[in-house]
């Protein structure tokens, strides 16, 4: 199965300690490229998160964000008491050294730093109820690119459904293409009532012949259809793969537009274009 690169997925868990919450956003991007939005408190998740994408995904942007809405409400005010007398204690050694000090505000001492918090809960643990919660953000976002990837893939399969009913149709109509041709070419001869050299004409519809012979992008066409539905079918990282695959498909199609000597065949150049451009837009989604 392929996967796609555009995903997204939310996961929310209420904890002792307030709400966590993570947003995964991923796109289309050339190589894995990872964006981490996270609170302050919460910095020391960033390895263990870029890690867990590194081993999930391969490619892709993806923007991380935590969100940590604390309760507070029906809990005390709490006081690091170590922290408060050390902080008094330097303040006290400050105004040692002026001759006029101004008195100590108590406010002031709250109002620094780690001195007034919330919550004695283990920061660890919130540590770990973050990363578990990302876990599962984590596999909803590779779910919801397994359902995009499987629904690119029947799109792209229809569209080589679609080129190869192209290439069959040319097949057959070739020959017949060709003696058209011939006839054309006999007929204005004929209107010039010039006089004909078999020999010299033989030569010519040969010359015609080579010049018009599309069976070798044909076949290649078909090839190369044959490899982007067995590189689909394997799945995994298909991306580039594909993506190589589309421009190998549409040199072949401009080739055959070129040596079109009936409307026919311009036609079918043209329509396979258009299916080609059409499977590579999907292709620049595919991991």
């Amino acid at each position: 199965m392929v996967h796609s690169m555009t995903a997204f997925a939310r996961a929310e868990r209420a904890v002792a300690q307030g709400t966590l919450s993570w947003e995964l956003r991923s796109v289309n991007h050339r190589y894995l490229e990872p964006h981490l939005r996270l609170p302050e408190a919460f910095r020391d998740l960033e390895g263990a998160v870029r890690e867990a994408l590194r081993q999930a995904v391969s490619r892709g942007k993806v923007e991380c964000t935590l969100r940590f809405t604390e309760e507070s409400s029906g809990k005390p005010l709490q006081v690091d008491r170590e922290r408060a007398a050390q902080l008094v204690a330097a303040a006290e050694i400050v105004a040692s050294l002026i001759q006029q000090p101004a008195p100590l505000n108590p406010l002031e001492v709250l109002a620094w730093p780690g001195v007034l918090v919330g919550d004695a809960s283990d920061p660890q643990a919130l540590n770990k109820e973050a990363t578990a919660l990302f876990g599962e953000a984590l596999d909803e976002l590779k779910k919801g690119r397994d359902r995009e990837g499987a629904e690119l893939a029947r799109l792209i399969d229809e569209r080589l459904d679609a080129m190869s009913q192209e290439v069959q149709t040319l097949r057959t109509q070739v020959p017949q293409m060709l003696a058209t041709q011939r006839q054309k070419v006999l007929d204005r001869f004929a209107d010039m009532r010039a006089e004909l050299d078999p020999q010299r004409l033989e030569q010519e519809m040969v010359l015609l012949a080579q010049k018009s012979d599309v069976a070798e992008e044909l076949d290649r066409l078909a090839t190369h259809m044959t490899e982007v539905r067995r590189v689909l079918k394997a799945g995994g990282a298909a991306g580039r793969r594909l993506d190589f695959l589309m421009q190998e498909l549409n040199r072949e199609a401009n080739t055959l537009g070129s040596k079109a000597f009936d409307p026919r065949s311009t036609q079918a150049a043209v329509n396979l274009k258009v299916l080609i451009e059409q499977m590579r837009e999907q292709v620049q989604n595919i991991e």
